[in-house]
C-alpha cells in the first residue's frame, strides 16, 4: 500500500494532506525521514512516526478511554465538552465504511458517570458491544445517597419497573460493597438505567463508575481522560461467551 494511503486510512487527513506530511518530511519509519508519498509499505505491524509521535497502524481502532467526569459521549455536546476532545485528532477523523468519519462510543455514559468506555472505527463491534440482544454484561460501581440493604439489593435482582417500561427489569448481579455502596451487572443499556433503578427502590446515585465490560476491567494504571488501544487479549475479553 502507498504510504499516503496509509495515512490517510489512520486519520491523518485527506490523502492530499497526508501527501504533504511526506513530502515536507514529517513521516519516518524506524527512524528514517520518508519523502515519497507513493512509497510501498507493509501495514502489517506498520509504526509511522508522524510530526515526532509513534503512531502503530491499525486496520481499526479499538481504543478504551477512562472516561472523567464533566465529558459527554456525544460528537455535538450540549453543555459539557466531548469525550472525543480526549482522543487524539488521527482517531477522530479515521475515515470509516458508511461515510461516517472518525471512531464512535460504544454505548454512552452520562456526563457525570466515570469509567471505562470503548470506542471503534468496526461497525460490526460497535452492534455487537452495544446490542442488548447479545446481553454483554457491563459492571458498575455506586455510591448511593442513602444506606443499602439486602430487600433493596433483592428487588434490584428480581427486577423493577421503570416509568416507561412495564415489563421489570433485573440485574443480573448485585452485591453491596459498602453501607453506601453497591456493585450492579446489567446486561441491557436503557437511558439513565443505573439512576432509574437505584431510584426505583428508593435510594438515590451519588457517583457512578462503570468498572468493567465482557471480561475486560478498567485498568489501574489508566488515569482519568487517558485512552490506549486494545490489544488481542484484551479484545478476547470482550467476545462472547462460547
Amino acid at each position: 500500500m502507498q504510504l499516503q494511503q496509509v495515512l490517510y486510512t489512520q486519520g491523518f487527513g485527506t490523502r492530499r494532506v497526508c501527501a504533504g506530511l511526506v513530502e515536507q518530511g514529517h513521516v519516518a519509519i524506524g527512524g528514517r525521514t520518508c519523502d515519497d508519498p507513493g512509497e510501498d509499505v507493509r501495514p502489517d505491524g506498520l509504526v509511522l512516526t508522524v510530526q515526532g509521535r509513534d503512531w502503530p497502524v491499525h486496520e481499526r481502532a479499538y481504543v478504551m478511554l477512562h472516561k472523567p467526569a464533566g465529558h459527554e459521549c456525544s460528537a455535538k455536546p450540549s453543555a459539557w465538552p466531548s469525550v472525543y476532545t480526549l482522543l487524539p485528532a488521527p482517531l477522530r477523523q479515521r475515515p470509516v465504511r458508511g461515510g461516517q468519519d472518525g471512531v464512535q462510543c460504544v454505548g454512552r455514559l452520562d456526563q457525570d458517570t466515570t469509567g471505562l468506555l470503548l470506542l471503534s472505527d468496526d461497525g460490526a463491534f460497535l452492534h455487537r458491544m452495544a446490542s442488548p440482544r447479545k446481553h454483554v454484561p457491563k459492571v458498575y460501581e455506586v455510591v448511593t445517597r442513602h444506606p443499602v440493604d439486602e430487600a433493596a439489593l433483592q428487588r434490584l435482582r428480581d427486577g423493577v419497573v421503570l416509568e416507561d417500561d412495564p415489563k421489570p427489569v433485573r440485574a443480573a448481579a448485585c452485591e453491596a460493597t459498602g453501607s453506601h455502596a453497591l456493585r450492579l451487572t446489567l446486561t441491557e443499556g436503557k437511558y439513565h438505567q443505573v439512576k432509574r433503578m437505584v431510584a426505583a427502590v428508593g435510594n438515590r446515585v451519588e457517583a457512578l463508575h462503570r468498572s468493567r465490560i465482557g471480561g475486560l476491567s478498567l485498568p489501574a494504571d489508566l488515569a482519568p481522560g487517558q485512552w490506549r488501544w486494545l490489544g488481542p487479549s484484551e479484545l478476547d475479553l470482550l467476545k462472547p461467551a462460547a
